[in-house]
């Protein structure tokens, strides 16, 4: 809002530049002016769901309406401060009076969906020395409490860092105080808080009498609550106040040991600490239900608070595997197993699907929030599963899957779990899953509660509302209301624009193919590449992705400049290239691949793939966009790229199939099981060599095998960034949804025989890390997304294919019009 700048249009730019960025612009965007025209300039920038921040009641109704009916229009969601006519809010009474009377207006007069609603009661700072300002935090906590009972589906927000205002300069105090406020705001039921995440200490952390002061000053215990806090402040300098050193924290009792050990995931000691406690004639059970439950019930709440990130806490579940795997033996001793109370989670990735690597992650976070995990591992069938319910009686069973046709399975499950009456709450989650297909597709099939996990850290919310009696009702009541909403909103929706096959075929890409001369490859057929190791590949991985699978958000390497993440995100780095090192130098995994080329030719959406001899050996039928383009903007099929076969032009087409096999032995595999951290970073790694090896060997077809690009010199940055000509695209990926192409890839590489890869019936590869897919070289082919299609190119495709049209629906259910 500075003077001197033109605000609209900086706020158009940056938002226009952010755009482009998919790490930004897939998170919601709050816009902040104080120029409403400046706000509204952005909403119409904004891709996807904004925030606006804020609104508020100080100019009246007619105004506050009249700004919520133009944020409605956009489908954004809006802060309301505690701000009318008389001024803003600074008591409870007060705090309550104008929101209530905001929400009442917003729902009632405009219909505003109350989950689009954040209010904001107003955060002030305290020990200010000003006897009026001593309640507001307590005002504040107890207004937030008040609203998330009142209003349920709404939201509230604050700004943590005016609470300690009075003591700027001071960092190492306003550390400690915003994240003192934070946690018990965060108890009372606040959803978000603009605050510097990057600054914050661990509640636990905190010196015990700081914590005390300032939680009497928050809470307004005491008349010389403040006095006693400014004394402090005035006689430390610090930065950054914790209570336990690095150094020292062995000197403590062994019961905060053994915490700190779980909160720090430090391994070293704690079988000598767990055993000391025993030797006390301390029962097992008693050191898991005490130092060691506690110390994970911390390491939960600090995940589900942000304040510890993923790596960190399978770290700390490692700590709690090896100190439970030492006092277990005198548990069954003492038969006192039996007496371990949890909650039960069943979880299992459904049948035809071999992914498991997020639902081991989840699984870890769950044990860490004290529960007990019955993983039934991979493909998993519907019966197999209920008899698992029937044995062991679980709280919530948890679904996974990563594929497309997982989400059928998904739906196959939940109607099985209706047909034998089985009532639990059902998780769904995975790289395909959304809350959308959850609430269409899968809550009408299923008796109990169905909510959909995005990660892991959301999880622990979920499962913490679903296990606790007292939030129970109200939660599952929340989200029924809010996936009837969804489903609503969805079905009452603009339908996509979509034209008719014969139309989309008229707008295909036009490449001019009358003096095209296609590069001939080295040879025709296939080629198996042996004898790769995983140095040579090791210099083509992509690091964001396996970031991304420890749910670090950003790219590498900026990442590790990130003041929230960046300090971990190191650390994982750096055990990674440690675990690296290890694989190989003990050959711990095999890299494969084969490739092959054919003569080809397309016609409509069909490519025609013949042998030496043009002899036709197999059909591929891809899909082709059908949504309505703008001018100049064609309706894309893989086919355009490949030359039409009334051309009589000689044109190829490409094929891949890479794996990393595991090769190592029985003994290795059994240290992997017992620590999850080491073997989810060796799979996270096992799935980027995968990728990498893929992206070597398109490297060597385009300089050699195929040679198209013989002189192209790019760097492994370059090659992330696809810059190079020609595409690698695969199957179950936007610009080819269909899984099914997998089969006749493999068989028509004979992969199966020749590197081993298989396919289950729902296609995903096995082994877990592998790759297939096409390769196409022509100078103007790129990638794109089939995202809907029409009811006369499903009848199409199953015309060509021979396949029932039923068949054709669910293959593409999640596409179709």
């Amino acid at each position: 809002d500075d003077a001197l700048l033109d605000g609209k249009q900086v706020m158009k730019n940056f938002l226009n530049l952010v755009a482009s960025e998919p790490d930004i612009s897939r998170v919601p965007i709050m816009i902040d002016s104080s120029n409403w025209e400046i706000i509204e300039s952005g909403l119409k920038c904004i891709q996807g769901k904004g925030i606006v921040n804020s609104i508020s009641l100080k100019d009246g109704e007619k105004q506050f309406l009249h700004k919520a009916k133009i944020i409605q229009s956009y489908g954004a969601a809006t802060v309301v401060m505690a701000f009318d006519e008389k001024g803003q809010a600074d008591k409870y009474s007060r705090m309550i009076e104008i929101c209530k009377r905001a929400y009442k207006l917003l729902v009632n007069n405009i219909n505003f969906s109350p989950t689009d609603i954040i209010f904001d009661p107003n955060i002030f700072p305290i020990a200010t020395g000003m006897k009026e300002h001593e309640n507001f935090s307590l005002d504040y906590i107890n207004a937030v409490k008040t609203l998330k009972k009142e209003f349920p589906l709404a939201l509230t927000s604050g700004g943590v860092s005016n609470i300690s205002f009075s003591f700027r300069g001071n960092l190492g105090i306003r550390q400690a105080m915003h994240s003192i406020f934070l946690y018990h705001a965060m108890k009372a039921g606040l959803d978000m808080a603009i605050i510097n995440a990057g600054q914050l200490s661990i509640y636990e952390n905190i010196d015990p009498k700081l914590k005390n002061i300032i939680e009497d000053v928050i809470f307004n215990k005491h008349v010389d609550a403040a006095d006693q806090l400014l004394k402090i402040a005035k006689e430390s300098s610090i930065q950054s106040i914790t209570s336990k050193n690095v150094h020292n924290w062995r000197k403590q009792n062994v019961n905060k040991c053994i915490e700190y050990a779980l909160i720090n995931g430090i391994s070293d000691f704690i079988v000598d600490d767990v055993e000391k406690q025993r030797l006390k004639n301390i029962s097992p059970l008693e050191i898991i239900e005490g130092p060691l439950m506690k110390g994970m019930g911390i390491v939960g709440d600090l995940f589900g608070s942000g304040q510890m990130f993923l790596p960190q806490v399978v770290k700390s579940a490692r700590v709690m595997k090896k100190a439970v795997g030492h006092l277990f033996p005198y548990m069954k001793k003492n038969k006192e197993g039996k007496n371990l109370k949890q909650p039960i989670v069943i979880m299992a990735t459904v049948k035809g699907d071999v992914h498991d690597i997020g639902k081991n992650i989840v699984s870890v976070v769950m044990q860490c929030n004290n529960i007990k995990v019955i993983d039934l591992g991979v493909m998993v069938p519907a019966q197999k599963i209920i008899e698992s319910i029937n044995k062991y009686k679980p709280d919530i069973l948890g679904l996974s899957g990563l594929i497309t046709p997982s989400l059928n399975e998904m739906v196959s499950v939940a109607e099985e779990l209706r047909n034998q009456n089985i009532n639990i709450p059902l998780l769904i989650g995975g790289a395909t899953t959304s809350r959308l297909h959850t609430a269409l597709k899968i809550l009408p099939n299923n008796l109990g509660p169905t909510i959909h996990v995005t990660d892991a850290s959301r999880s622990v919310h979920t499962l913490n509302s679903l296990i606790n009696p007292i939030k129970k009702e109200i939660f599952i009541k929340n989200i029924k209301s809010e996936y009837s909403q969804l489903v609503d909103k969805h079905l009452k929706g603009n339908k996509p624009n979509l034209v008719t096959l014969k139309e989309a075929r008229k707008n295909r890409k036009k490449i001019s193919w009358e003096n095209y001369e296609a590069t001939v490859p080295e040879f025709i057929g296939n080629k198996l590449i042996n004898n790769i190791k995983i140095s040579e590949i090791s210099d083509y991985i992509d690091w964001t992705p396996f970031f991304q699978t420890w749910e670090l958000k950003g790219r590498y390497p900026k990442l590790f400049e990130d003041k929230l993440v960046g300090k971990v995100a190191k650390e994982l780095y750096q055990d990674a290239l440690d675990m690296l090192k290890l694989i190989t130098t003990n050959n711990l995994l095999k890299p494969q691949a084969i490739i092959g080329f054919y003569k080809a030719n397309s016609k409509n959406e069909e490519i025609k793939i013949y042998d030496k001899e043009n002899n036709l050996i197999n059909i591929f039928l891809f899909l082709r966009q059908q949504l309505k383009k703008s001018k100049k903007i064609q309706n894309l099929c893989l086919s355009d790229f490949i030359a039409p076969s009334n051309f009589k032009i000689d044109d190829y087409l490409g094929f891949f199939a890479v794996t990393i096999k595991n090769n190592y032995s029985s003994n290795y595999e059994l240290d992997l099981k017992n620590d999850d951290y080491n073997s989810i970073m060796f799979r996270a790694l096992s799935d980027r060599l995968a990728e990498a090896l893929a992206e070597k060997t398109h490297l060597e077809v385009r300089k050699s095998f195929w040679g198209y690009s013989k002189n192209e010199k790019f760097t492994s940055n370059d090659l992330i960034k696809e810059k190079y000509r020609g595409i690698r695209p695969a199957p179950g990926y936007p610009a080819c949804p269909d899984h099914s192409h997998k089969k006749d890839i493999l068989d028509l590489l004979d992969a199966k025989k020749m590197i081993g890869i298989d396919l289950t019936e729902n296609f995903a590869m096995t082994p877990l890390s592998s790759v297939a897919g096409f390769y196409f070289n022509h100078p103007e082919s790129s990638y794109f997304g089939v995202s809907n299609i029409a009811e006369d190119q499903l009848k199409t495709y199953a015309d060509i294919n021979k396949i029932p049209l039923t068949r054709a629906r669910k293959l593409f259910s999640e596409i179709i019009e």
